[in-house]
């Protein structure tokens, strides 16, 4: 068995937990991520390599988006760029789970590239709307604001959740991580419209002009009533019973 097959199965069989993760996430960008963190490892790349070089074709997706008029050709540059930056966004945890260099420096670097991206992809837009798509419709330049808002927030308020539960863990001595809970498919369906990678595909429709609109405020909307709901489910969880 080759090192890359043999890096790919080591992979398969070490997959985190699926819950919690859309149908989008489970079958098209871990799978294509694990196939990039195999690759990775044959090349001897680090996991931060991996971020940096994911950070690179997002931002490249980003800039065509701001820069170039809306088109098939623009459409599918960028669609493929936020595409393989979303998996290598991937590859670089699964590598070090592969290679076992995981880290705190690491995981920081991650989690920031990640908020960078979800600011500049919705500043993107904001200059791309009002460059091409509503000139004279100026309440439209609000949407790319209020996506902005809710991704980061939920952005945040996940990741700030799971430190909280980390911490919480560890102060009542229970310092490994839960054991998985199953997944369930119809959570893996409706977390759908908040997945990053179905956001990338709408970019697919980004030369068509007012369907690309509708689509994109059609994820805000979804992005919206989720951050309400995420939020909620949070603190109860945080709150505990009779706090």
């Amino acid at each position: 068995m080759s090192r890359f097959a043999a890096a790919v199965e080591e992979l398969s069989a070490a997959q985190k937990s699926a819950k919690g993760v859309s149908l989008y996430s489970r079958h098209i960008n871990r799978p294509v991520g694990r196939v990039l963190a195999a690759a990775s490892y044959c090349l001897n790349l680090k996991p931060n390599q991996v971020t940096l070089l994911s950070a690179v074709f997002t931002f490249a997706g980003v800039g065509m988006i701001a820069a170039l008029p809306p088109g098939p050709g623009t459409a599918a540059g960028v669609f493929a760029a936020l595409f393989l930056g979303f998996a290598l966004d991937s590859a670089d945890g699964q590598l070090a789970r592969l290679t076992g260099t995981g880290s705190a420096a690491g995981e920081w670097l991650d989690h920031v590239v990640d908020c960078a991206k979800m600011l500049a992809l919705h500043m993107a837009v904001l200059v791309s709307f009002h460059r091409y798509f509503a000139p004279s419709e100026p309440l439209l330049l609000l949407a790319p604001v209020v996506f902005q808002f809710a991704a980061v927030l939920v952005f945040f308020g996940g990741i700030l959740t799971d430190q909280l539960k980390r911490a919480e863990r560890l102060r009542n001595g229970g310092a490994g991580p839960r054991p998985a809970e199953p997944a369930s498919a119809v959570r893996a369906v409706a977390l759908l419209p908040v997945d990053y990678g179905v956001f990338c595909a709408a970019f697919l429709l980004f030369g068509s002009g007012r369907l690309f609109v509708v689509v994109y405020c059609a994820l805000l909307v979804a992005h919206v009533l989720f951050m309400v709901a995420f939020l909620t489910k949070w603190y109860r969880e945080l709150a505990g019973p009779g706090r």
